[in-house]
């Protein structure tokens, strides 16, 4: 299948081996050298721009980080009026749910169908297949995005209608931000009762109290680390879904408090 792709960096590149990898056609953008080459070394073919990535394409991938982002590359230029009726466009960037319906709005325009559809988990698990990835489309949109999400994602959860994919994700990021707040709030509790920081984060891995934002706290040896991995992601997709709520006359509640205390916001 021919695939165009926008974003071929950090979380973007390996996708693009994943996808070369399973005999796709991928068209990607790339318009430094160094990306060039990274991009020919993956299997995928290198463009100037979106247009060109999408021309022919039945399926362009966008993963690029911001909303912002997202708005340049889809609505800003040639990316959309280059696709061909009835393509997809899947738009694996976090963000507002608002910005895939206007993506959506122009897209109709030309026959293109849209899919929102943000990922969890980071490039080892592309490199695994095992990204997960939460897809609001149609059916039909989400059944024929399969084949070609499948080459790097496993599970592919359909879980509603476009938007809904962004919806779930922020939650998911809410709480993933939230448990790192507690963490964070044990290890101050462990200095407080003389357990230093390394010593504690080794230990609880083995305990009833872990998961997975335990154990990937544990594998950066502290907090502070874990915070400034992370930091950009979660402060970005927490400012989302607190002005989507605050919109909708509600709030995050306790997971607000136990945000405040993540490390990415010290």
């Amino acid at each position: 299948m021919r695939i165009g792709f926008v974003g071929a960096g950090r979380m973007g590149l390996p996708m693009v081996r994943r996808l070369a990898g399973a005999g796709h056609d991928v068209r990607a953008t790339a318009r430094r050298p160094e990306v060039r080459a990274a991009v020919t070394t993956a299997g995928g073919h290198p463009v100037g721009t979106p247009g060109e990535a999408a021309a022919g394409a039945q399926v362009v991938v966008v993963c690029v980080f911001s909303d912002d982002q997202v708005r340049e590359v889809c609505l800003g230029g040639d990316l959309l009026a280059a696709m061909s009726s009835g393509a997809i466009l899947a738009v694996h960037t976090t963000g507002d749910p608002r910005t895939a319906a206007a993506v959506d709005v122009q897209a109709r325009r030309h026959g293109v169908r849209v899919a929102d559809a943000p990922v969890s988990g980071g490039p080892h698990d592309i490199a695994a297949g095992t990204l997960t990835v939460f897809v609001g489309a149609d059916d039909d949109t989400a059944a024929a995005l399969h084949p070609v999400l499948s080459a790097y994602a496993d599970p592919l959860l359909h879980v509603g209608g476009l938007g809904s994919g962004q919806r779930v994700k922020l939650v998911n990021n809410a709480l993933f931000a939230a448990q790192a707040g507690l963490v964070a709030a044990a290890v101050e509790l462990a200095g407080q009762l003389g357990v230093q920081e390394s010593a504690l984060l080794s230990a609880l891995p083995h305990a009833s109290s872990s998961g997975r934002v335990l154990t990937s706290i544990a594998a950066k040896n502290s907090v502070a680390e874990f915070g400034n991995a992370v930091g950009d992601f979660l402060r970005k997709d927490v400012a989302v879904v607190r002005s989507l709520t605050a919109e909708l006359g509600g709030s995050l509640g306790v997971l607000d408090d136990a945000i405040a205390a993540a490390p990415f916001n010290r």
